[in-house]
């Protein structure tokens, strides 16, 4: 399978863990902190610049933030293989690219278009909160989207459970 191919497909797969993440974060966080999370946010205002935000209401926003949420995580997984062609230990290589798709949006393009203030302008908590988030997503990206692509590679359609034990070290039952 293409890597990029496979890059999105792990990226769209890894918005799973990240999401489930940031809600259980998100709820360890002081009170005063629990506004929107910033995929709501830049959803918001994104509708707001659009003149849009009273043509949905706060279901369909809540709707919207979320599918654009995976769309971003798709997107973004189809480019790391243009940061990095061979991958050696995709949980490290994924994690620090997490991190470069954090810094490379919260400290360059959102702040540029004036959708969110840059991370050092937010809570502490926030700012963990959204790093760990994107250490879950690059980790989870990578290792999928190289599974992905070696195994379309070896002529399988996708990674096979013996392969996956295997990886992970889980004990098999011997066959009888």
């Amino acid at each position: 399978m293409n890597r990029y191919l496979a890059g999105a497909i792990g990226g769209l797969l890894a918005t799973v863990p990240m999401t489930l993440a940031m809600e259980a974060l998100y709820r360890r966080l002081p009170r005063e902190e629990r506004y929107p999370l910033p995929p709501r946010e830049i959803t918001e205002d994104m509708l707001h610049k659009a003149g849009l935000d009273d043509a949905l209401d706060d279901k369909r926003q809540g709707e919207l933030s979320l599918l654009s949420h995976f769309g971003y995580g798709a997107i973004t997984g189809a480019l790391y293989p243009v940061v990095c062609e061979k991958v050696e230990h995709p949980l490290i290589y994924g994690s620090g690219y997490g991190v470069l798709v954090w810094a490379a949006s919260y400290f360059g393009w959102i702040p540029a278009l004036h959708i969110l203030a840059p991370p050092n302008r937010h809570p502490a908590q926030r700012r963990r909160l959204m790093i760990t988030a994107h250490l879950v997503w690059g980790a989870s990206t990578v290792w999928l989207g190289e599974r992905l692509a070696r195994s379309a590679g070896r002529g399988r359609e996708a990674p096979r459970l013996e392969a996956f034990c295997e990886a992970s070290a889980v004990p098999r039952r011997p066959h009888s």
